[in-house]
């Protein structure tokens, strides 16, 4: 969940520019706005001072989020992204709620009714171009890297486009006539950043939780899975966000006589692909010998020790190789002698077994003998 430098670098740069851009149009929409007697402008020069804030976070957090897990952050830094996203929509609350109560006050109090300069319309405009062109181009950067925290702020930026816009109708409504219409877009202004606001903090609130992927991104992954060779089954796919990213488990069903060994690479085929296909980081696959769902029932069987020690028991001496199966049907013991013996010499050694491990579980025990050079 690293990026690249040059992906950082585009990251900082981008951030950088809209620090810049709302330095300017914020201070020069205060200083405009109180000469005019715009509350509007006023309050959407406030709104880019918050940008600011906005900014400054995504700074703190680009410069966190990709760092190098370590052992107080073993599986990254990621989130640092997502705890941003929040920030800046918990920014963009408080900010829409203000303007709203300050206008709203206005309007009560009826001191909404004076009329602005037009340096104020034209404040507006030059506003408006500035944060539509600004949102247009860190929304390029934030998809290219997949950045939410980037993707969060190009839409602070585009919120303060359509407010800009609202305010440059009310200051031109107030330039014809109607007074009222300055505090009035100052409302709606905050409304829309509240609504904006809401938004972001939802959807961080959901990453930081632990939130599940879109359902059809899971289904997409689940296709992913069952397509590697070797896979009868999959269930238990949980997903959830860490940034940018996704991290997933699983369990996977595949033929219960394969070696741990052909288990392990069919796991690694599909973490291979699921990051290849998919924005995902990590992928944890546990292997399951096929239909396997009762794990008291699988619990309640003998382990290795148990049945090796009844194997020396019955044959007298140590088995060449042992060799089990822990299924939902129960145990099977495949079991080698050293020596070579008759046939019905081995039919009935692995009878004796069979009954000798079935003093140890209740549930069904079935025995191969094979003799050492036997067919």
């Amino acid at each position: 969940m690293v990026r690249t430098k040059e992906e950082q670098r585009q990251a900082l740069r981008s951030t950088w520019v809209s620090v810049w851009v709302n330095l300017f149009l914020a201070t020069a929409q205060v200083v405009i706005g109180v000469f005019s007697r715009s509350q509007a402008l006023v309050a959407d020069g406030l709104h880019s001072l918050s940008d600011l804030v906005a900014d400054a976070v995504v700074l703190v957090a680009a410069r966190h989020s990709h760092a190098e897990a370590d052992d107080t952050h073993p599986y990254g830094h990621a989130r640092f992204e997502t705890a941003a996203a929040l920030a800046i929509g918990l920014i963009l609350l408080a900010t829409g709620l203000g303007m709203v109560w300050s206008a709203g006050l206005r309007l009560h109090e009826g001191s909404a009714d004076a009329a602005v300069h037009p340096l104020a319309l034209l404040a507006a405009i030059i506003t408006l171009l500035a944060k539509e062109g600004l949102f247009h181009y860190m929304r390029r950067i934030g998809e290219r890297l997949k950045s939410a925290m980037l993707i969060a702020n190009a839409w602070h930026a585009r919120a303060d486009a359509a407010s800009s816009l609202v305010v440059a109708v009310g200051v031109a409504a107030n330039l014809l006539g109607w007074h009222s219409m300055d505090a009035v877009a100052a409302i709606i202004v905050g409304v829309m950043i509240v609504k904006s606001g809401w938004s972001f903090s939802l959807e961080a609130f959901h990453s930081l939780t632990d939130h599940a992927l879109d359902p059809e991104e899971i289904e997409r992954i689940r296709q992913t899975i069952v397509a590697v060779d070797g896979v009868d089954e999959v269930h238990n796919l949980r997903t959830r966000r860490m940034g940018d990213w996704a991290v997933i488990d699983m369990h996977v069903e595949v033929d219960p006589r394969l070696s741990v060994s052909e288990g392990h690479y069919i796991a690694e085929q599909i973490t291979a692909r699921v990051r290849a296909a998919h924005r995902v980081d990590e992928c944890t696959v546990h292997v399951d010998p096929g239909h396997v769902r009762h794990l008291p029932r699988l619990l309640a069987l003998p382990p290795r020790p148990q049945v090796l020690a009844c194997a020396r028991e019955v044959l007298g001496h140590e088995p060449a190789a042992l060799q089990l199966h822990y299924l939902e049907s129960g145990l099977e013991v495949d079991v080698l002698a050293a020596t070579v013996m008759p046939a019905a010499d081995r039919a009935a050694l692995a009878l004796a077994l069979q009954a000798a491990l079935g003093t140890l579980t209740a549930q069904p025990v079935r025995v191969t003998l094979r003799g050492h050079g036997a067919d």
